[in-house]
């Protein structure tokens, strides 16, 4: 059993005010954002040794747990090989290696079946191209960034952030020779090669850590003398690049939470003189439109497809002259309410189209000229399933995967011309994994306002159906950014199901589930429909007796740390513990200051409370750290952070956990990896060892620890 006599560590109360639109705050604990002071550090060294004293009970079930998911996975493994040019392009683990290890065999002219790799057997013709265990050895953090070879497969790049701060440094290899070159580009974001191999593409930051420049540099010249392609000004947009899969333009996008703009260079213009070559607009950007472009032959014809939201709020699918893209558009889907056009890519003879409808992603590939549309069907009542890796301008194939909650990922080949799946590759669970031991399902809750919220659910069926008494449930949530939570299987997540928990999701408004309106209605001024739809999901499955509050533990992460924050504010009483992955729970402090990075372009999801005072009220009404409570019994808390986390800074749950322990709550605790970033550690035992860690804390708030 933990010792709660074990005292945690009192961070000092230095009070700092914070003055805006007539409203004071004292901030008690601002003092532990310097990171590079020394007490800081000490500070979050205290919070790991008191997080280690209390949680020192669970050593053996971590270890069970880890070696639970060892048990189910084939750690000598491979992947289904990717045919690009003239190579089938490959990646393999090896037991005892945390890192992938990257290849590529021959492929002969017309075969576009992949080849069948077996795990343990050598590959004829194998190349090893990267090993990343290599790359990481003498880091405490390896993160593979870029990975591209070179059209003519001649030369390799791949970028490595060591760090975790997601700056990635390129490197460039001569495969035929394997001469390391001497082009090293530090401080990237994006990186890729030309077509014809000679130059690398790719993207730096602003200090408020923004991709705002697009640079070119030929291999072999000085990194000083890169020719800048591009620079985006304006704080609020985010810059990418990309080269369409016909290999005909550069495209480079750009971006708010709320707008967007294309732009295009033609390739034989960037390859014969790069300071000419013009970067042309498709659409003026225009406030609340968002649009992508990608380019298509059409009877001969250069064509641009366009999805868009103007006047169309689930976005609508239009084809222009790639000569006049502000000319006549043809409308190849039209909107329609509640089917959210999601992503098109273009290939030679036709397109594919991947879109939400009744909070699923649906598949289909349409025919260029029509616009007609072939979905592709797939039997459970809950999965996802998407196109994946298809680099190929002319392939007969289509690579997607599949999985749901109950079954492992599949790797798909979708014949175009016959509508047959071919099954490439399961990934194995070792062990006798039998998905019909599982169910799943879909439940609704009702929200204050009357909306229904969608919660999936998957259980282990031997425990009994849900509902027939109140068992042990695990509730996630995310709730921002359009982003979903689709059904996908976890090993790892076996490990909970086989002790009789359910796993839940609640798809709350500021997700994508349910289309554009759904995001729309939680976000900025709407925000609070993200808590109280997650409480109310939590609420339903109490009424329903699937569980009860002393059986419920909820988690989050990043943005859904924000969400724990919220909920343990507003109904503590209904969660025994609440898990919060990289919490952004001083979200008012950090969206009032545009110094830190990636505020300015939050603001279009937040709202600007530094400039608007309604957004600022509304804001401080939720954010956790502004609403905690004295005197309330708060449900156990753990919160996970990383020290080099650029996105959500450790200094929020930092703050947020002395601030809950000096208003009374008694069992609140957190975890900072001290050379990580913003994804966790590295490395996937480590990775493993971090979610058993996390796993058997909620296990042990829910009474499942022996």
């Amino acid at each position: 059993m933990t010792d709660s006599r074990i005292q945690p560590p009192a961070a000092a109360r230095r009070i700092t005010t914070r003055s805006h639109h007539g409203d004071r705050f004292d901030d008690a604990y601002e003092w532990l954002r310097g990171k590079d002071d020394p007490e800081v550090i000490s500070h979050l060294e205290a919070e790991n040794a008191y997080t280690d004293a209390r949680t020192a009970h669970l050593a053996g079930l971590r270890e069970t747990l880890f070696e639970e998911v060892r048990s189910r996975v084939q750690e000598t493994d491979l992947s289904v090989p990717t045919r690009r040019g003239d190579w089938w392009f490959y990646s393999r683990t090896e037991e005892g290696a945390q890192y992938g290890i990257h290849c590529r065999t021959a492929a002969q002219d017309d075969d576009w079946t992949p080849p069948v790799l077996e795990p343990g057997v050598p590959v004829p013709g194998e190349e090893v191209l990267l090993d990343g265990n290599v790359e990481a050895a003498g880091h405490e953090f390896f993160s593979l960034g870029a990975f591209d070879a070179s059209d003519d497969g001649t030369r390799l790049l791949w970028s490595v952030d060591a760090e975790g701060s997601e700056l990635y440094t390129v490197h460039v290899r001569d495969l035929a020779s394997g001469e390391m070159l001497d082009d090293v580009i530090p401080n990237t974001g994006q990186a890729f090669f030309t077509p014809d191999g000679t130059a690398v593409l790719y993207t730096t930051r602003d200090e408020a850590w923004r991709p705002d420049t697009l640079w070119l540099h030929r291999i072999g010249t000085p990194v000083h003398d890169d020719v800048q392609l591009f620079h985006e000004p304006d704080e609020r947009f985010w810059m990418g690049a990309g080269i369409t899969r016909s290999r005909r333009y550069l495209v480079i996008g750009l971006g708010s939470k709320i707008t967007s703009e294309e732009l295009l260079i033609d390739i034989a213009e960037l390859s014969s003189d790069p300071l000419s070559a013009q970067a042309r607009v498709v659409w003026p950007r225009r406030d609340g439109v968002e649009y992508s472009v990608d380019h298509a032959v059409v009877d001969g014809q250069d064509r641009l497809l366009i999805l868009h939201n103007a006047d169309a709020l689930d976005f609508e699918l239009v084809s222009v002259a790639a000569s006049e893209p502000q000319g006549e558009r043809r409308v190849l889907i039209p909107h329609r309410q509640g089917r959210r056009i999601i992503d098109v890519d273009c290939f030679r003879d036709f397109a594919t189209v991947e879109y939400r409808s009744e909070g699923l992603v649906r598949s289909a590939i349409m025919d260029l000229a029509t616009g007609e549309l072939d979905e592709v069907d797939f039997d459970e009542p809950l999965f996802d399933a998407y196109f994946s890796a298809n680099p190929e301008w002319h392939s007969p194939f289509l690579r997607m995967t599949y999985t749901s909650f109950v079954t492992p990922p599949q790797v798909l080949d979708l014949d175009v011309a016959t509508g047959e799946k071919h099954l490439r590759k399961q990934m194995a669970v070792l062990g006798g994994y039998d998905p019909a031991d599982y169910g799943q399902q879909r439940v609704w809750a009702t929200a204050p306002d009357g909306t229904l919220v969608p919660i999936s659910l998957v259980w282990q069926r031997s425990f009994g159906e849900p509902g027939v008494e109140p068992r042990p449930l695990h509730l996630y949530g995310y709730g921002s950014y359009e982003h979903s939570i689709d059904p996908g299987f976890s090993t790892m997540r076996l490990s909970m199901l086989d002790r009789g928990v359910i796993f839940a999701v609640a798809h709350v408004r500021g997700g994508g589930e349910m289309g554009r309106h759904w995001y729309e209605q939680g976000k900025e001024l709407h925000k609070r429909n993200t808590f109280t739809d997650f409480v109310a999901c939590a609420q339903h499955l109490v009424d329903t007796g699937v569980t009860a509050p002393e059986r419920l533990v909820a988690e989050g992460g990043s943005a859904g740390g924000l969400l724990m924050g919220a909920v343990a504010n507003l109904a503590p009483d209904l969660f025994a513990g609440i898990l919060a992955g990289v919490p952004f729970v001083d979200a008012l402090t950090s969206i009032l200051d545009p110094s830190l990075p990636l505020t300015v372009v939050e603001w279009d999801e937040w709202g600007d409370p530094l400039h608007d005072p309604e957004v600022y009220a509304y804001m401080k009404s939720y954010t956790p750290y502004e609403n905690i409570r004295e005197g309330v019994g708060y449900p156990r808390i753990l919160a996970m952070t990383s020290l080099n986390d650029t996105r959500v800074l450790y200094v929020e749950p930092a703050k947020w956990v002395a601030a809950l322990r000096y208003a009374g709550a008694q069992d609140v605790m957190m975890k900072c990896e001290m050379s990580a970033g913003h994804g966790g550690v590295s490395g996937r035992y480590n990775s493993w060892r971090e979610r058993a860690f996390e796993i058997a804390w909620m296990l042990d708030v829910l009474g499942l620890a022996a």
